[in-house]
């Protein structure tokens, strides 16, 4: 795939970059061991007053940002610029937390003194995507960089303005030479990357199969990884609920960032008996949505990414529909210029169908009607995923069936699933492992080291593990 800038509203291809070579990529790499000598060494008050700073530079050039990101993704952009400001929130959590999230932590001990100290590993290569092209860069290098790792960027090769961009961000910021650096180059130089013993950890947000290559490759060299991939997310509804707060949220969970996101409502799982109204108000919804330019502030939806989603999200629909699903509205691209996929409906999904079974990265809403919770929650778990989860229910007992029984890495009652800094992200199964945000996401590529100091002189334990 071409490292290039093509806006998907039009098809048209603004901006084409050469892949770095080798000989580039170890330069790159060097200038990150070198700053990382020096980096580690700051006082961690002053990597997160720097880390505020560049909270202040993406607020000051949020609009301006924004609009490159729907230039090169096609989300509208008051979404874009939200994305944005964002990220400069995601950067000073860990300007204000940082400190305590890597305070040395004592241990009581009867005749000496022991403490665990987080010590930053070195640098790490993030291997990331298009679909929030600032702030998934952002949820790992803000609470990495403060930590004291420097940063590699491998980012999505349809957004390498979005990429410069944030270096630039860090660059502005004042942060040293080296800290954080973009690697333009393809998926197929990410293996030598990993490998290369320089590099000590590495991060990837994005498919399945990826994350099979990035934390294959890290586990073959021996280095930790962090993996967050897809997700096919249930949205469960029952009858005790506040329908019109649920119908809201399940159109704006299916549709942000154009259907685009792992943590979309993609499955939506209904009691049986609030099935029919939920079903013909969802569809109603849906349709009326309004798809077109991105950079008009009416639109509701802009368009896929590439021509690559926008044909992978037809064919799943097409087999689904040959394996007997049936289409409530939508369900084919539409004419014109651009990646433009309408908002669309399935209903009486039988089993194998990939609407049923597959990640489908696109605003196809699956439609189930559950017969009781049991029912609700063996759905929301056939899938080989677990990223997030939603369930709308004002009934205590059925709140916390849920909370125990659907097997995902979050859970969220009567709510939207996102991500904010405040709360660990992640997944279970096929949608990965290991945390982003809060205090579990800074200390996950850091060195937890045992101190022990022993002040009795004796040797007590010697020999045992």
């Amino acid at each position: 795939m071409a490292i290039a800038t093509v806006n998907p509203a039009t098809g048209e291809e603004l901006k084409r970059f050469e892949a770095l070579d080798r000989e580039q990529i170890d330069e790159k790499i060097e200038r990150a061991v070198g700053a990382f000598r020096g980096w580690r060494e700051t006082p961690v008050q002053e990597r997160c007053r720097l880390m505020a700073r560049a909270a202040e530079v993406l607020e000051e050039r949020a609009e301006e940002f924004g609009r490159l990101i729907t230039t090169e993704m096609g989300k509208p952009l008051a979404a874009a610029v939200a994305e944005v400001r964002k990220s400069a929130r995601g950067c000073r959590y860990y300007a204000q937390n940082a400190a305590r999230f890597l305070a040395d932590e004592e241990v009581e001990l009867e005749g000496a003194r022991a403490f665990v100290r987080y010590q930053p590993l070195g640098p790490v290569l993030a291997v990331m995507p298009w679909n929030f092209p600032f702030w998934q860069v952002f949820r790992f290098a803000a609470p990495a960089l403060t930590a004291g790792n420097v940063g590699l960027l491998k980012h999505a090769s349809n957004v390498p303005q979005s990429a410069l961009a944030i270096e630039e961000v860090f660059r502005q910021a004042g942060f040293p030479e080296g800290v954080f650096q973009t690697l333009l180059i393809g998926a197929s130089q990410v293996r030598d990357v990993i490998s290369d013993p320089r590099v000590r950890a590495a991060t990837l947000t994005g498919s399945t199969p990826a994350g099979r290559d990035v934390g294959g490759e890290a586990g073959r060299n021996i280095k930790p990884s962090v993996l967050e991939l897809g997700g096919s997310d249930p949205f469960i509804v029952m009858p005790s609920a506040d329908l019109d707060r649920a119908l809201d949220t399940a159109v704006t969970s299916r549709t942000l960032n154009n259907g685009q996101s792992c943590i979309n409502a993609k499955r939506i799982i209904v009691h049986r008996q609030i099935a029919e109204e939920f079903t013909r108000r969802f569809v109603e919804k849906m349709a009326s949505l309004k798809v077109g330019d991105p950079m008009d502030e009416t639109t509701d939806m802009g368009p896929l990414a590439m021509p690559s989603i926008l044909e992978g999200v037809d064919e799943q629909v097409r087999r689904s529909v040959e394996a007997g699903a049936k289409v409530l509205t939508g369900g084919k691209p539409l004419d014109g210029p651009g990646y433009f996929y309408p908002p669309t409906v399935l209903a009486e999904i039988p089993e194998g169908a990939p609407a049923r079974e597959e990640e489908i990265f696109g605003p196809v809403a699956s439609l189930f009607t559950a017969r009781d919770i049991d029912e609700a929650i063996r759905l929301a778990n056939e899938t080989p995923f677990g990223l997030g989860s939603s369930a709308w229910t004002n009934d205590p007992e059925e709140q916390e069936r849920f909370v125990d029984e659907i097997e995902a890495g979050m859970v969220y009652i009567n709510r939207l699933v996102e991500s904010t800094p405040e709360v660990p992200f992640g997944g279970v199964k096929s949608s990965g492992y290991g945390r982003e945000l809060s205090h579990f996401g800074i200390r996950e590529f850091v060195n937890v080291k045992t101190v022990w100091i022993d002040a009795s002189g004796g040797e007590r334990g010697r020999g045992v593990e």
